[in-house]
């Protein structure tokens, strides 16, 4: 068992992973540690979509990158052309692979979704680390905006996508990159 300082040593940003699916099982451990999670008022508004067909995460890779490179193209977005050049290959799937994607959504209506589902993904991440699974919020995965495919993967019309997780087993564990100690501004006592 991890100590909570090597939970925090050894979550790292995984976009690599063995070809090994993540039992259903487990995935619904972590969604349970998630739930853990404090949320503003107790209101607990995360809900969770879990895919792990390959096929359905390359229609929702291919639809965010369309998304994605819609927007640059009207300007809504900027970014340097070689992201967009990436955006633009066939072969790059924003989910990199992974071998299951976890939406986490939650309603529209909610003022504090985003904190909420942000404090329920770290969970997600921590409670990954600790079953030997890595982890990546993708946010390039949100941009799913045809109404046929957010009904086939179960997307309530009055939710939003918060946090695509991607989770499987690391094919290595990359170093961390450097941290700065924390920016103080004041302390008052």
């Amino acid at each position: 068992m991890m100590t909570f300082t090597e939970l925090l040593e050894n979550r790292r940003s995984i976009r690599d992973f063995k070809d090994k699916t993540v039992d259903l099982e487990t995935i619904k451990e972590i969604l349970q540690d998630s739930c853990l999670a404090p949320s503003a008022s107790n209101g607990q508004p995360c809900q969770f979509i879990i895919i792990s067909d390959k096929q359905m995460m390359k229609k929702l890779s291919d639809e965010s990158k369309k998304n994605i490179l819609l927007d640059f193209a009207e300007g809504k977005q900027s970014s340097s052309p070689n992201y967009v050049d990436i955006l633009k290959s066939e072969k790059f799937n924003v989910f990199y692979n992974a071998p299951c994607l976890i939406y986490v959504v939650g309603s529209k209506n909610v003022r504090l979704l985003d904190v909420d589902c942000a404090l329920a993904v770290s969970y997600i991440m921590f409670s990954a680390v600790q079953r030997g699974l890595g982890t990546c919020w993708i946010n390039l995965g949100a941009q799913i905006r045809d109404p046929e495919l957010k009904a086939q993967i179960g997307m309530p019309d009055d939710c939003r996508i918060v946090a695509p997780v991607i989770i499987g087993y690391p094919k290595a564990i990359p170093a961390a990159s450097e941290r700065h100690a924390p920016q103080i501004l004041r302390v008052i006592s």
